[in-house]
């Protein structure tokens, strides 16, 4: 199944189950706080970009929960370390390797930090636009609302 076929539940559930198909789970990271709402927000760009899963999920405490398209949630550090190792997989099996994610507008309210961003990458057809509100507390993220949604991208021919 190609991701820009599926909805959004069935897309990030899917990433979860191609990512631990061996049926290893990977130990989640020790938690790392970053100084302010705008820090945590960019190294979660930064390690999206790099699809550097123990620094995604450094950043996530339990109660976390990320809000999808279509008012999907997906919610706890497990789940969503399962969403990201999905995503963090080549683009032949479905993932992402190789996007980047580049902030377009900011604006940050408090310790919400919110990003208009677009992606590009070499098997796009023409870059892809979103935001998200990062909502951080105590140097982590808690919330996301996400706006991603790969059923909207356009793919280049294989």
């Amino acid at each position: 199944m190609k991701p820009s076929v599926l909805g959004s539940a069935a897309l990030f559930s899917a990433l979860g189950t191609w990512a631990f198909a061996d049926g290893h789970a990977k130990e989640l990271p020790p938690l790392v706080m970053q100084p302010n709402a705008e820090r945590v927000t960019f190294e979660h760009i930064d390690a999206l970009n790099e699809c550097d899963w123990g620094r995604l999920m450094a950043q996530y405490p339990e109660e976390v929960l990320i809000i999808l398209p279509n008012g999907v949630w997906v919610e706890g550090r497990s789940a969503i370390g399962d969403v990201f190792a999905g995503f963090c997989t080549p683009r032949e099996d479905g993932g992402f390797i190789g996007a980047t994610f580049i902030a377009e507008k900011v604006k940050t309210v408090g310790d919400t930090v919110n990003v208009s961003w677009r992606v590009e990458a070499d098997w796009l057809e023409e870059p892809y636009k979103g935001a998200d509100a990062y909502v951080t507390r105590d140097g982590l993220m808690y919330v996301q609302v996400t706006t991603f949604d790969p059923a909207d991208m356009k793919f280049k021919a294989e």
